[in-house]
């Protein structure tokens, strides 16, 4: 039986830094909607020419095209236990196609995995990373809370989803990266 797994929590929780490892010790293969999205772009598949067309005209990638790439990984990628997805989904509806997609294949969602940080930590942790990797878009307060009320607004509402499905687990993000990723392991 196939695995899937969401790795969750808000942006700076530090899902990307975890989620190498997880997958390594796991045996699953992460799945992160911006690495999927840029390696259908420098492939040029259909899907990768559609999206580069709407991010070069300054548009979001809708949920079928994002929803198009993890069904084809799901349906592609052999010698994994499983799947970590990280950046997906990022909202209800995503939530409920994702159901949908795993119940044709006969299976559902494992378990979520939410890495939990408060408001403050996210707005250190994203200046912090900003001022590393040289990303100005995510240095500004104004940039910052934009991404701190979207995910208050559209993803924290999964939380609840995921909870009266039995899914959702959760666990501190504060400490450092081994702290975390001990009890990150302790829930999977």
């Amino acid at each position: 039986m196939t695995k899937y797994y969401i790795l969750f929590g808000p942006p700076g929780a530090g899902k990307g830094t975890q989620a190498g490892t997880l997958a390594k010790d796991y045996n699953l293969k992460h799945i992160s909607t911006g690495e999927l999205l840029r390696a259908e772009i420098a492939a040029g598949t259909e899907l990768g020419i559609q999206a580069k067309e709407l991010i070069a005209a300054g548009r979001l990638v809708p949920d079928t095209v994002v929803e198009g790439m993890i069904k084809s990984a799901f349906e592609t990628v052999k010698g994994y236990d499983g799947f970590l997805l990280d950046g997906f989904p990022r909202n209800i509806s995503q939530a409920k196609d994702l159901d949908d997609i795993l119940a044709g294949r006969g299976e559902s969602v494992t378990a979520v995995i939410s890495i939990m940080i408060s408001d403050e930590m996210i707005r250190e942790r994203i200046k912090h990373r900003a001022a590393i990797e040289g990303r100005a878009d995510d240095a500004s307060d104004e940039t910052i809370t934009n991404r701190i009320d979207t995910y208050h607004s559209q993803t924290e509402p999964l939380i609840q989803y995921y909870k009266e499905c039995g899914k959702y687990h959760e666990a501190n993000g504060t400490g450092t990266i081994e702290e975390v990723y001990a009890r990150l392991k302790a829930i999977m």
